[in-house]
């Protein structure tokens, strides 16, 4: 676990330091969004384009740190203590691969959203299924429902079966590498119709166990 929490705050000074390394060699007006083809459609000053995602990173960390503090199930995070700090290192080392494409496409190669998001994506959502699927019931880790938090039974069977879910969606949003244009759906898709069905399956079993 000491080693995991090393491995976050390695990444997120990494994300900075090489940041801050790099800035002087990049120009004053970046490129900072792009479009479904990978094209770019947004700009912003070079220092609000660069810093805005390791702020993002140190908010979210600070949060995800602060989260098991005030839950009142607190006890139950150490029985999945590890991928809950498993997910943070991997949505670090996710905020980093998207810094690394900003970086990339204003140092003058273009490293297309289009390669990087679908993969680190896909492997955000594994390590998510890998939490849900162990987490114990608590506010705010895995799939809370008005019935997975009424019902330790619900929790357990509709968190399993999420958790799977959600590998097999990280799955699916890897293969969004091949898909160009179409990337987007390839991520957003399987997710979305994994959290309408945990949500309608949580409710199904809990009318079951009545």
């Amino acid at each position: 676990m000491k080693l995991i929490r090393w491995g976050i705050l390695i990444v997120l000074l990494v994300t900075y330091l090489l940041t801050l390394a790099l800035y002087p060699t990049l120009p004053d007006v970046i490129a900072s969004h792009w479009d479904a083809s990978g094209m770019t459609n947004g700009y912003m000053p070079k220092f609000w384009g660069l810093i805005t995602i390791p702020l993002i990173m140190t908010l979210c960390i600070g949060l995800f740190t602060l989260l098991p503090r005030i839950d009142p199930l607190r006890l139950n995070y150490a029985k999945f203590r590890n991928y809950y700090e498993g997910f943070v290192l991997i949505f670090a080392i996710f905020m980093l691969a998207i810094q690394l494409q900003v970086i990339l496409w204003n140092a003058g190669h273009p490293v297309s959203p289009n390669l990087i998001i679908p993969i680190f994506c896909g492997i955000l959502f594994i390590a998510a299924g890998s939490l849900v699927e162990h987490a114990e019931p608590n506010w705010f880790a895995g799939i809370r429902t008005p019935w997975t938090l009424n019902d330790p039974q619900v929790w357990k069977k509709t968190n399993e079966r999420g958790g799977k879910l959600f590998k097999f969606a990280g799955v699916i949003s890897c293969c969004g590498v091949l898909a160009g244009a179409y990337a987007i759906w390839f991520v957003v898709a399987p997710v979305l119709i994994v959290a309408v069905y945990t949500v309608v399956y949580s409710y199904s079993i809990s009318r079951d166990n009545l």
